[in-house]
């Protein structure tokens, strides 16, 4: 009797203290699971925000893509209104020209001088714009395909420059199934990139390559010029950024991959690689 006197005893002291962590552990258990509610709410909220950003990104991203497939398409109307009108007109002039200084007959000296002064002028009116249209959408990219017009400008922009440009392609029966928007990605990055070369790089010589690995159009363009820190320059508003950031989004725009390098006493090589998929045509 005396044990279990005891024993209620016991209880009766115990009973309020197991009340209390009772209710401890429901407020404990209240507040955990307000806390994991919290957090689920938090990391939805997280995950539509995240959404919305890459939403967003690709928006932006397909915005750009427009913008520049706008910018060729009016870069190859420019080109043929340069070639087929403007560039007519000066050499009809010019003929017009040489046929009236043949048939003078009177005060020949000073009439041919003005005469050859002015075709010369018309000459170089007519090189001018047959550079101008090369340079915003050169015909041969798209009568002969991506290495002829290459070569092309490479022979004539080392000419202007003085830069030796060193180029090589391999399997260009492949390349040239490339697509013409891919075709004109990879011409663009070699115009901007030996631009660049000449404008910040003061090299002396520049190799292209343009090759077939691994189902894809590998490209490098390099110098032995000066190097400049990459990151320093990607971060800073220059031109020099933006066509790199240029030739990045135009890689990019096509399903490609697009890396620079620059190395103290090794110059500056440009990497992309675009994928060469079957269903690709002119």
């Amino acid at each position: 009797m005396k044990t279990k006197s005891h024993q209620l005893i016991v209880q009766s002291k115990l009973a309020p203290e197991l009340v209390a962590v009772r209710q401890q552990l429901r407020r404990e258990t209240g507040l955990r699971k307000a806390a994991d509610m919290a957090l689920r709410k938090s990391r939805k909220q997280q995950d539509q925000l995240l959404e919305k950003s890459h939403f967003m990104q690709e928006q932006l991203r397909n915005l750009s893509h427009q913008i520049l497939l706008a910018q060729e398409e009016e870069r190859r109307h420019i080109s043929r209104e340069l070639h087929d009108e403007i560039s007519q007109t000066l050499t009809g002039i010019n003929v017009r020209l040489a046929a009236l200084k043949i048939h003078v007959t009177s005060n020949t000296g000073d009439l041919q001088k003005k005469i050859s002064n002015t075709q010369r002028l018309v000459e170089k009116s007519v090189a001018a714009v047959h550079r101008f249209a090369r340079e915003l959408r050169p015909a041969m990219l798209d009568d002969l395909g991506l290495i002829p017009a290459l070569l092309s400008f490479m022979k004539e922009f080392g000419k202007r420059t003085g830069l030796q440009i060193r180029f090589t392609a391999l399997t260009a029966d492949r390349i040239e199934q490339l697509t013409s928007v891919k075709r004109t990605v990879l011409y663009r990055v070699v115009q901007e990139a030996l631009t660049n070369i000449t404008k910040h790089a003061h090299a002396s010589l520049a190799k292209v390559s343009i090759q077939i690995h691994s189902g894809a159009i590998c490209m490098m363009i390099s110098d032995d010029g000066k190097s400049f820190d990459v990151e320093r320059v990607l971060s800073a508003r220059r031109r020099i950024c933006l066509g790199i950031l240029g030739m990045r989004e135009r890689v990019e725009m096509v399903g490609g991959t697009f890396a620079i390098e620059s190395i103290p006493g090794k110059g500056t090589t440009v990497g992309v690689k675009i994928p060469l998929q079957n269903g690709d045509k002119k």
